[in-house]
């Protein structure tokens, strides 16, 4: 076996089967998931009938590249969303069955893995807490992780200034979430900008993981994204910038598998080679349906109402009892625990039935000694309306006791 497999962490869902161990929730209460982040509102009703109409896909084999028209409508999706001049479908686009494969194939096929030097291996950066496929990926391309700790003190982003060049140096990949996963942090126009000229210096790969950008509070200030910030430089050939978007959650179809990778050419061509040869092509009929859903906002405005009011709803009933801020975006509450966050996860689930993800499990300890997760939980505020308060009625009535 691969001995890298040997370097990956358990889930975070795994940690939290271990905690829960031995403490069964009351029989009496209705259990209530804020600990995972699926989107529970309906999907759009289109696109079933889409995928019914269509069910002659499945005597095709599909193509890795995906159907032009796809292309074409995530080409269009983009260039209406980030405000961009030109984005061209054929070079700069391609489908993936979801963005948890793609981020993790991806890493596979830019990390050169030969570039060790007396500094060590070649890293790939990521923000701390963060989405553990990041880390995953890039053990098993065999680079090594280097984390930027995201905390209170630095807006719950990295503070990229602080890097020192000689990391910068050893860098091949750079990973961003905006809107962060946890956090909700947005990452601003002048942020990004920074990270391309950082990029354009040091040469390596720009990645952003932009899966909750449609999960936002002011329709008039949709959150920036990574090949916006290039096109605001004049760079349409979007060089060592590559984002990733999905379905799952912009339109409440994780079941779907569809997303895409989006960006520079160079970079796009020899990830279709390499994602060839992986295997991991979209069903036809999930590609037309898919269509269908990136030319479509209505369903997305109505999508983001219903995580508005929860937020509204959820805070009015917890904030006397506990701090917590309504992230810029996204759909999780990161919210500061009184006292341990396992210990408080653990009395939620054995005394309440709720379960929320302590922060300790999606992050990992510095060189200073310390997890940015400990003493919050992530709380994914993706149920109905009247299943996410009556989460936080008997939150506040746990603190309460």
């Amino acid at each position: 076996m691969n001995p890298e497999l040997s370097l990956l962490h358990p889930y975070p869902f795994e940690k939290l089967a271990a905690l829960f161990k031995g403490h069964d929730a009351p029989a009496g209460l209705k259990p209530i998931a804020l600990s995972i982040g699926e989107p529970k509102h309906a999907s759009p009703a289109f696109v079933a009938e889409a995928i019914a109409r269509h069910i002659g896909g499945l005597s095709t084999y599909p193509t890795t590249l995906g159907l032009p028209v796809l292309r074409e409508a995530i080409a269009g999706w983009l260039t209406r969303r980030f405000g961009l001049r030109a984005v061209d479908p054929a070079s700069q686009v391609l489908p993936v069955n979801g963005t948890r494969e793609a981020l993790f194939s991806f890493t596979q096929a830019v990390v050169d893995r030969s570039a060790v030097t007396a500094a060590g291996k070649p890293l790939v950066l990521m923000p701390n807490p963060f989405y553990q496929i990041y880390e995953g990926a890039a053990l098993l391309a065999g680079a090594e992780p280097h984390f930027l700790p995201c905390t209170a003190a630095t807006g719950l982003q990295p503070d990229f200034d602080a890097v020192p060049d000689a990391v910068w140096a050893r860098t091949q990949l750079l990973f961003i979430c905006t809107p962060g996963n946890p956090t909700g942090a947005v990452l601003g126009l002048d942020t990004l900008k920074q990270l391309i000229a950082l990029s354009d210096r040091f040469g390596f790969v720009i990645a952003s993981d932009e899966c909750y950008s449609e999960i936002y509070f002011d329709e008039a200030q949709p959150p920036v994204g990574l090949l916006q910030a290039c096109a605001a430089l004049g760079r349409d050939d979007y060089r060592n910038c590559v984002v990733f978007h999905s379905l799952s959650k912009r339109s409440n179809l994780p079941g779907l598998r569809s997303g895409f990778v989006a960006g520079d050419a160079a970079l796009i061509r020899p990830y279709l080679r390499y994602r060839t040869y992986h295997g991991s092509a979209m069903p036809v009929q999930h590609q037309l349906a898919s269509t269908e859903v990136w030319q479509d906002e209505a369903h997305v405005r109505d999508n983001r109402a219903l995580y508005r009011e929860k937020f509204a709803r959820v805070a009015r009933i917890l904030a006397p009892v506990l701090p917590l801020e309504t992230p810029d975006a996204g759909f999780y509450f990161w919210a500061r625990t009184p006292g341990s966050d396992e210990d408080f996860a653990r009395e939620l689930h054995a005394r309440q039935a709720v379960t929320v993800l302590p922060g300790r499990y999606l992050a990992r300890t510095g060189a200073d000694g310390l997890n940015p997760g400990e003493g919050h939980v992530r709380m994914a505020l993706v149920a109905g309306l009247d299943e996410c308060v009556e989460a936080a009625e008997r939150i506040r009535s746990l603190l309460a006791q």
